[in-house]
């Protein structure tokens, strides 16, 4: 089936009074269904469109998923990592000068916020890198007016960052059809896309495991060649089960646990909740 589409109107929530995206791919529409499968008319456009009801839902998952849904958890920099951990998502912020294989996505919500006409705290307009050097220095001042500031704005924008997550979603499967070599691979993974999207759990699945790991696009976030994000996973399912969201959550377990046999440091301590938060997509709120 041919999926290509000119635009993509993406429009959430405007009992949130969030703005409406347009992005120009040609890949990607989807609608989630609250109940049961919806059908995908080729070559109309639609839009990801979430209720008020589900979008509090999905932010309030991703946030238990992140953070256990406690404001201190909107601002943490864990042990062994060079960047500040932020928001729902626990989007990335590092230090000036440094570099790592993660996608720094928290200055990227910082200008969609700016574009839905959110006010920042001020110092927040002018610090483009993360103000805080080390893990030590970001725990001395968590209770500093800054650090106050950040939670707050972050505890009040929930709805915001989960559209912000959404946008990224709708970036997602163009990006990934571009990474692709053959046309093989790429109507097998637009499939499994379209498989997962029609689901009920599908959409909130989709975005939280872009937001958890990424999308699979980037060459640096890569063990021993071999990445663990969105398109890992759709690669690596069958394709052949009735239970779509099962399925999804299998791949996902198969591929972050070969990134954690080909990890250069012990990463199994995060296994054991990594696969928690898989178990999530097969049952519904």
């Amino acid at each position: 089936m041919n999926m290509t589409l000119k635009t993509i109107y993406f429009a959430l929530l405007t009992a949130f009074a969030l703005s409406s995206c347009v992005n120009n791919t040609d890949d990607l529409a989807v609608q989630s269904p609250t109940r049961g499968s919806q059908n995908l008319v080729p070559n109309n456009p639609q839009s990801i469109q979430v209720s008020k009801k589900d979008a509090a839902k999905i932010g309030h998952k991703i946030w238990m998923n992140e953070g256990a849904a406690k404001v201190k958890n909107l601002t943490v920099w864990n042990k062994g990592e060079t960047f500040a951990s932020l928001g729902i998502g626990h989007f990335i912020w590092y230090p000036v000068g440094q570099e790592g294989p993660y996608d720094e996505q928290f200055p990227k919500l910082l200008t969609f916020l700016r574009r839905q006409r959110t006010q920042l705290p001020d110092w927040l307009k002018t610090t483009p890198d993360c103000p805080w050097n080390s893990r030590r220095e970001f725990y001395n001042n968590i209770k500093s007016r800054r650090m106050v500031e950040l939670r707050k704005l972050l505890k009040d924008t929930i709805p915001q960052q989960v559209a912000f997550i959404i946008v990224r979603l709708e970036k997602t499967l163009p990006k990934m059809m571009a990474a692709l070599p053959t046309k093989e691979q790429r109507a097998r993974v637009r499939k499994q896309f379209y498989r997962v999207a029609q689901q009920p759990q599908g959409v909130y699945a989709l975005i939280d495991y872009v937001n958890f790991k990424g999308e699979g696009t980037d060459p640096k976030e890569r063990y021993d060649n071999q990445g663990w994000g969105l398109l890992q996973v759709l690669e690596n399912m069958p394709g052949t089960s009735k239970n779509v969201m099962a399925e999804f959550a299998k791949a996902a377990d198969k591929v972050l646990r070969r990134r954690v046999r080909n990890a250069p440091r012990d990463e199994r301590r995060w296994l054991r909740g990594w696969r928690k938060r898989l178990r999530t997509y097969t049952y519904e709120f």
